[in-house]
């Protein structure tokens, strides 16, 4: 049996979960280290494990692959010794693809390789939506596959590539890959990066000294003390060598730029930057676009936290309605709970959130939050805040409903789980019992991050299909599973 391992909080299950973030640097001493701040700073994108792989000169290819956080496995001086050498690649997860809450070692990545000009290793933030035609048709002509990850795909492909060298092998590979993949991969002594030609996820690139550093986010590089270059572009694979430096090319036909937009909404950390844009200033222009939309009389405008705080700081500076911490997180819960009771789970978001009772009796509270997806921590939060002595509750949610499930790279419910998928929002409202919900609209959400006259219909500029249902790449291994896309009724 592979082993089990919670999320961080064992009552988290009411959020979207962005499925990993990579970081790879070249050309620095003790790159190891570099890596596991790296992968520590970009731990929001995935708790369940993490690896690291380096190369020595004397040594060759070195490799850790640890369940759990990177401060539980990447701080020991013992670890950090065998991972020597001045490149080396990590990877943080969460199970999308692969058994889900049932992360195995052998899905945890970065994955190996050995060619016949010599290995390589490969992290890859995404989702491969033929991974299962492409597994299928690996077997037939001989592969033996190790993992349950879509991941792995890439490898064997690679490993069947007629290609000179091991970044022609994985262009080869990548062209026959479909949906999202933001990658980071190494040879002896080349650091590879590569987004889809959607770029869906994100990647970015970094100067670090005399060395380079790609990561999935630049709260990666501030940590490392790297100064953000600039954005992989979608659709472009570097490579980047000590000497050399960065070699950039295009090797997949162009495409129109489809990046997530709930990278803005939630997954990224608020001290990134996206498009050239800060996300915390995003989140607070979400903020005040919700109170343009939706106002609401009210005495005090409070954040879920931790998530919904930027754009609850927004909402409180349009409307002029007091900000207030209506609700305390506890930040030292943990894994705890490993086995929680069923007692326990009952009180599972009092736990991890407690009211702020003086604050809350007899006042019209606004609940800032960032999704509602099956709406039981929704339920709870409303009862806490009514259990305070709250006179009213009114929820805000600072993106659209989330009606439709992601297959880039997200871990999101079936659809028939997702609450906004069967029912309308003011049939929402009586369901969560508040006294009103009011989503942000999907042009409001355009608009705050950036386009001034919202969601062009014709060429949406995002990735938007958890709340449109237009999927830019289609699903093909779900479809095969019964998966119904969006009919034109719809």
């Amino acid at each position: 049996m592979p082993t089990q391992l919670p999320p961080a909080h064992p009552f988290d299950d009411d959020k979207l979960r962005e499925e990993c973030g990579v970081f790879g640097v070249v050309g620095v001493a003790d790159a190891a280290n570099f890596v596991a701040l790296g992968l520590h700073a970009l731990q929001h994108r995935g708790q369940e494990a993490g690896g690291i792989v380096t190369h020595d000169a004397k040594t060759g290819f070195n490799q850790a692959r640890r369940m759990g956080l990177v401060r539980d496995n990447f701080t020991s001086a013992d670890t950090m010794q065998i991972l020597p050498g001045s490149i080396g690649i990590g990877h943080v997860r969460y199970s999308t693809a692969g058994v889900k809450g049932q992360t195995a070692i052998r899905d945890v990545q970065p994955f190996f390789g050995e060619f016949s000009m010599g290995g390589a290793a490969i992290a890859h933030n995404g989702n491969i939506t033929n991974a299962m035609q492409l597994r299928r048709e690996l077997i037939e002509r001989g592969s033996i596959f190790q993992s349950s990850s879509d991941s792995e795909c890439i490898i064997h492909l690679m490993a069947r590539s007629m290609g000179r060298n091991i970044p022609d092998r994985m262009e080869e590979a990548l062209r026959k890959v479909e949906g999202a993949f933001s990658i980071v991969a190494m040879t002896r002594t080349k650091l590879l990066g590569c987004r889809d030609p959607l770029g869906v996820r994100p990647l970015v690139l970094g100067k670090v000294g005399d060395g380079w550093a790609l990561a999935s986010e630049t709260c990666a590089f501030d940590i490392i003390g790297a100064d953000f270059v600039r954005e992989i572009e979608p659709g472009e694979m570097v490579v980047i060598t000590a000497e050399n430096g960065v070699e950039s090319h295009f090797p997949f036909r162009p495409n129109r730029a489809r990046f997530c937009i709930f990278e803005h909404v939630y997954f990224s950390r608020p001290d990134s930057i996206l498009g050239g844009r800060s996300v915390y200033e995003t989140r607070e222009n979400i903020g005040r676009e919700l109170a343009k939309e939706a106002p609401v009389d009210a005495d005090l405008v409070c954040p879920v936290p931790d998530s919904g705080t930027p754009a609850a700081i927004g909402y409180s500076l349009e409307s002029g309605i007091p900000y207030a911490m209506g609700i305390i997180r506890n930040q030292y819960m943990g894994r705890t709970f490993i086995e929680p009771t069923e007692q326990i789970r009952n009180m599972g978001v009092r736990l991890k959130l407690n009211v702020n009772r003086a604050l809350i009796k007899g006042k019209r509270v606004i609940l800032v939050d960032d999704s509602v997806v099956r709406g039981t921590t929704s339920q709870k939060i409303k009862e806490m805040i009514l259990d305070a002595g709250a006179k009213e509750v009114h929820f805000r949610i600072a993106s659209p409903p989330t009606a439709w499930p992601c297959f880039y790279g997200v871990d999101t419910p079936q659809r028939e789980k997702l609450l906004a998928a069967t029912m309308s929002e003011d049939e929402m409202r009586g369901h969560l019992g508040v006294d009103s919900l009011k989503f942000i609209t999907l042009d409001g959400l355009y608009r705050a991050v950036g386009e001034a006259g919202g969601r062009d219909s014709n060429a949406p500029a995002y990735c938007d299909a958890c709340f449109s249902g237009e999927y830019p790449v289609a699903p093909s291994d779900m479809i095969e599973q019964g998966f119904q896309a969006k009919t034109a009724a719809e």
